[in-house]
């Protein structure tokens, strides 16, 4: 396949920045391994994304049911309770043989682990939803024949990783874990030190070599054609390696992402690239480029803050993040999430909440059963890098919360993160309100399998379907929650986000507005465990048709003359009349969260 002489163009700066005089044989091999991929790969239509869109996380082996391949599991267990009407978008975790850190230590890249199934069960889950694949590119199993070839000395593989001198000075580097950088390692040629950045079975690539850019893309092409629709770049930051540099955002890693933009854009306009890059607001932001790298980013501020605003029972940071949050450029747009495979990262609240506030939510993850990974900073010292629990627990209390009000709070959290502007994605156990897996942890000594427990199908149906317990209240009404989101317009990720000023803390208020600007929501929010009058001040609703269902733990349902709410229904006092006049009051429940459309002159 050929690129249009502007594409070309730029692919061939983009590789003569990066190899100088190999950018144009590189290039050259870029355009053969396209053509080898061409008849495969999928003629779709550029799409972008609207309201109706939803990723759900999950492993390939979320859901078992032996001797059955996981895969169909998960993709009977969707179908059969609705899930995939309500979710457009399942993000496959790794889903290749792997031999550590369930799957994001890659043994094979063009491979189905076997017991998840094969690639028809990968396509038979396409036909019911879009799909999204990891790329793990910053690094390689050390049993994969990737590094057994550079062990022999093989060509190219002999260059595909970082040999470094372990006399060499680098504490400049940038550590998200605080193990050791480099792993020693016997080859053919004798005791070599290699760079790992997250583990000693996770051997890192070397992008300085073309060979290896040209194995990644050949991945990438190869996944597009298998029916990827989104591709998550995995700790992307880390890609590119410069001794005497902190080695994390080189100019050389926003490059390959913008080659990969370009050549995506060129053969595969359908498919989006996510980069995950757990760093501070401003760092992650950047590798949107100028509209040209990343699709969409992940929203990793959002996780703490808004776990920080439920615990002190106060919006304050969160409120003043969202209120310098920029629009992003067209064409890009926000992943947003309050929980994943990982823990809750805590680098993205730099310089958004004070050292004893970080203190106190480390303290309260802690006091929840939870436990708090560590990275090396630049003076040898350890510090908090990821807070390791389910989020269900993270929102419960030591002495403990009625099921209702645990239920409520949790739900809270997840009808924010639905509201706010960009693609929302629900983890697996965020949908269930799966609690704290200790026995995962003590199991596999790994703190983050707290929140990476895997489920027999009988016992998942059991947990979700007890009546009155936890599980199934957060199951029922997120499903709730995810209904009435696909079905409202001012939810497009493209929409206007407004945020409210208020004089009281415990509250969060903002209006969001559909791109052609007919409809407009209010999101209103108590943070806090006591009722909460919020001030409207002359904003006027509008009526609205359709059945309208009571999302607090009872599970009511009746018609209101309101579009959409989450938790508790506004009381029916407020419900008459078509204006609230200036001045006038919502009263909202402990933990509420409510949906509003509304009219006004200035929104």
């Amino acid at each position: 396949m050929e690129l249009d002489p502007a594409r070309r163009a730029a692919a061939g700066e983009i590789l003569t920045r990066l190899y100088a005089d190999r950018g144009e044989e590189t290039l050259q091999a870029i355009l053969a391994l396209a053509d080898r991929h061409a008849a495969a790969l999928p003629a779709h239509a550029p799409r972008r994304w609207d309201h109706r869109d939803v990723v759900l996380i999950a492993y390939g082996d979320q859901v078992q049911m032996p001797p059955e391949p996981t895969l169909h599991t998960l993709c009977r267990f969707l179908a059969d309770h609705g899930l995939d009407r309500i979710i457009n978008t399942v993000h496959i975790l790794p889903f290749c043989p792997y031999s550590s850190d369930d799957g994001f230590s890659v043994i094979d890249y063009r491979a189905i682990d076997d017991a998840l199934g094969d690639w028809s069960d990968v396509q038979r889950l396409g036909q019911h939803v879009e799909l999204m694949f990891d790329l793990v590119l910053n690094h390689v199993s050390q049993h994969s024949e990737y590094f057994q070839a550079y062990r022999r000395g093989q060509p190219p593989y002999d260059r595909f990783f970082i040999e470094v001198d372990p006399n060499t000075d680098l504490s400049a580097v940038t550590r998200p874990r605080s193990l050791d950088l480099l792993t020693k390692v016997e080859t053919d040629r004798g005791t070599r030190h290699v760079w790992t950045t997250f583990s000693d079975d996770q051997i890192d690539l070397n992008f300085a070599e073309p060979a290896v850019l040209l194995e990644m893309l050949d991945v990438l092409l190869f996944y597009v054609a298998q029916g990827a629709r989104i591709v998550r770049l995995d700790a992307i930051a880390f890609l590119w390696k410069r001794i005497g540099t902190d080695c994390i955002h080189l100019k050389e890693t926003h490059l390959v992402v913008k080659l990969m933009r370009l050549l995506l854009d060129a053969w595969a306009p359908h498919v989006l690239l996510l980069t995950e890059t757990n760093v501070p607001h401003r760092e992650n932001v950047s590798y949107f480029g100028d509209g040209d790298e990343a699709h969409m980013v992940y929203q990793f501020s959002l996780p703490p803050l808004l776990l920080d605003a439920l615990l002190q029972q106060d919006a304050g940071p969160l409120h003043a993040w969202l209120s310098d949050l920029e629009a992003t450029a067209a064409g890009t747009t926000f992943l947003n999430f309050t929980a994943s495979h990982d823990g809750v990262g805590v680098r993205p609240l730099e310089g958004l909440v004070p050292p004893e506030r970080l203190e106190a939510l480390v303290a309260a993850v802690r006091a929840r059963g939870g436990r708090v990974s560590t990275r090396s900073n630049p003076s040898g010292a350890d510090t908090p890098y990821e807070l390791n629990i389910s989020y269900f627990d993270a929102l419960g209390e030591p002495e403990g919360l009625s099921p209702e009000l645990h239920v409520r709070r949790f739900l809270a959290s997840q009808a924010i993160m639905l509201a706010l502007r960009g693609v929302p994605a629900v983890y697996f156990h965020s949908l269930m309100g799966t609690p704290n897996f200790d026995a995962g942890v003590e199991q596999s000594g790994q703190p983050r399998r707290i929140n990476r427990r895997k489920y027999r199908l009988d016992e998942l149906v059991d947990a979700v379907f007890a009546e009155g317990a936890p599980q199934a209240m957060v199951f029922e009404g997120y499903q709730r929650l995810l209904a009435a989101r696909i079905a409202e317009p001012a939810f497009h990720p493209d929409g206007a986000q407004r945020i409210l000023p208020l004089n009281d803390p415990a509250v969060l208020a903002l209006v969001r507005t559909c791109p052609q600007r007919q409809r407009h929501v209010l999101v209103a929010a108590n943070l806090s465990d006591r009722p909460r009058r919020l001030d409207v001040g002359g904003v006027e609703r509008k009526k609205a048709t359709g059945t309208i269902c009571r999302s607090g733990p009872e599970g009511a349902s009746h018609k209101m003359h309101l579009s959409l709410f989450s938790e508790v229904a506004f009381d029916a006092d407020l419900l008459s009349g078509d204006r609230l006049d200036d001045g006038a009051a919502v009263s909202l429940a402990p933990f509420q969260v409510a949906w509003l459309p509304v009219t006004g002159d200035d929104l």
